[in-house]
C-alpha cells in the first residue's frame, strides 16, 4: 500500500513517500480504507523524537482516521464492509478498571493511533474493533471527521472531564486557531461559559468570534493575563485550558480567580516551566493535567459534533503526498483549525 513515513526524526523533510505492507487483521481487528486524517501536534513532536519515547522504524504518523471498513478479521454482526468510520485514537484494554471507570487514558496499556502504532498516513489502516466509530457523510465530509476525534475528545476532557466546567463561569482558552482551542471555544460556549481566547493575528479574530468566543486577545499586542483580568474586572477567570507551555503559563496562572484552575495538555512552546508556589497556594489554585480522554467521552462529544453544536474546523485539506508541506505549514502557525491529508 501507499503511504507516508520517516524513518528518522527530523523536519519534515524525513517524510517519505513509500510501499508499505498490507495490514491484515485479527479476529477483533478491521482493516479501515482511510480516505482523509488529521494531523495534530503529536505528529510533529513524534516525527522530531521525544525523549525517553522510542518507536518502531519506518513509522506511519496519523491519529485522525477516517474511511471505510475495508476488512473485518472475522465475521460481524456490527460491522460490515464499506461502512463509513471515524477512528477512536486511544487503544486501551478496555477491561482493567481504569478503562472500565471510563479513564481509557490511564491504562496501562494505552497507545495512540499514529504514535506508537501504525496510523492514518496511508491507504490503509489497521485498529481494533472497539476503535471504530460509525459516521454518515451526509452533514460532513470525510475531512471534517478527520478533524475531529483527537482535539474535540482531549478539549472535552479538559473542560467537562478535569475542569469541571459550570456554567456561568469564565473560562480562557488559548490559540482560537489551534484544534483544540477551536473546539474547546464551542464546547465551552455549549456549556454556557463566557468564553475569552487568544490569537496571535488579527485575522483570526473574526473566526474565533465566529465560533462562540465573547472576548478576543491578540497576545502580540498585549498582556493576555492583563486584559483577561481587566476584563472580569480583576477577579480573573475560573478555568484556563493551557497547552502552550512556558511561553504563557505564568500568565496563565496570574489570570485565574482565586479558586480557579489551569487545565494542561500540551507544552508547543517547551516542556519546563517555573512558577511560585506561594501564588499557587495562597490563591488556592489547582493545576490539572490531561492525556487526551476516554472513549465515552468521545461518544458525548461526537453527539455534539452529529447535532451540528461542535461544528469542525478545517483550514486546508492537502493530498497524502504532500504531508510534509502540511507538517510545515502547522509549524508556521498561520492555519486556523485543522490541516487535513486526503486520498
Amino acid at each position: 500500500m501507499n503511504a507516508v513515513v520517516f524513518r528518522r526524526h527530523g523536519g519534515p523533510e524525513v517524510l517519505e513517500w513509500a510501499q508499505m505492507p498490507m495490514p491484515a487483521p485479527g479476529p477483533d481487528e478491521a482493516v479501515v480504507a482511510v480516505k482523509a486524517c488529521g494531523l495534530n501536534h503529536l505528529d510533529i513532536w513524534t516525527r522530531e523524537g521525544m525523549p525517553g519515547v522510542t518507536i518502531s522504524m519506518p513509522h506511519i504518523l496519523g491519529c485522525d482516521v477516517a474511511g471505510t471498513i475495508h476488512a473485518l478479521g472475522a465475521p460481524s454482526d456490527t460491522w460490515r464492509t464499506g461502512q463509513s468510520v471515524v477512528v477512536a485514537p486511544g487503544i486501551s484494554c478496555g477491561t482493567c478498571s481504569e478503562c472500565r471507570a471510563g479513564r481509557d487514558s490511564r491504562c496501562a496499556t494505552f497507545q495512540i493511533v499514529g504514535f506508537q502504532e501504525h496510523g492514518g498516513y496511508a491507504q490503509f489502516v489497521k485498529v481494533p474493533l472497539r476503535n471504530l466509530i460509525p459516521i454518515t457523510t451526509d452533514g460532513w465530509s470525510y475531512a471534517h471527521w478527520a478533524a475531529v476525534p483527537l482535539v474535540s475528545l482531549t478539549a472535552w476532557h479538559m473542560l467537562m472531564t478535569r475542569g469541571q466546567l459550570q456554567p456561568g463561569e469564565t473560562a480562557l482558552i488559548h490559540a482560537a486557531g489551534s484544534g483544540v482551542g477551536s473546539a474547546a471555544i464551542q464546547i465551552a460556549k455549549w456549556r454556557g461559559a463566557t468564553v475569552l481566547t487568544t490569537v496571535g493575528d488579527p485575522a483570526k479574530e473574526p473566526k474565533a468570534r465566529a465560533l462562540g468566543a465573547d472576548h478576543v486577545i491578540n497576545y502580540r499586542a498585549t498582556d493576555f493575563a492583563g486584559e483577561a483580568l481587566a476584563f472580569t474586572r480583576d477577579r480573573g477567570v475560573d478555568l484556563v485550558l493551557e497547552h502552550i507551555g512556558p511561553a504563557t503559563w505564568a500568565g496563565s496562572l496570574r489570570a485565574l480567580a482565586r479558586g480557579g484552575r489551569l487545565v494542561t495538555c500540551g507544552a508547543t512552546s517547551g516542556p519546563e516551566v517555573s512558577m511560585s508556589l506561594r501564588f499557587v497556594f495562597a490563591k488556592e489554585l489547582s493545576i490539572l493535567g490531561c492525556y487526551m480522554g476516554g472513549r465515552r467521552e468521545l461518544d458525548e462529544v461526537l453527539k455534539l459534533v452529529a447535532q451540528g453544536v461542535v461544528k469542525p474546523v478545517v483550514d486546508t485539506v492537502l493530498p497524502l503526498r504532500e504531508a510534509a508541506k502540511a507538517h510545515a505549514l502547522m509549524g508556521s502557525r498561520h492555519h486556523f483549525g485543522k490541516l487535513v491529508l486526503a486520498l
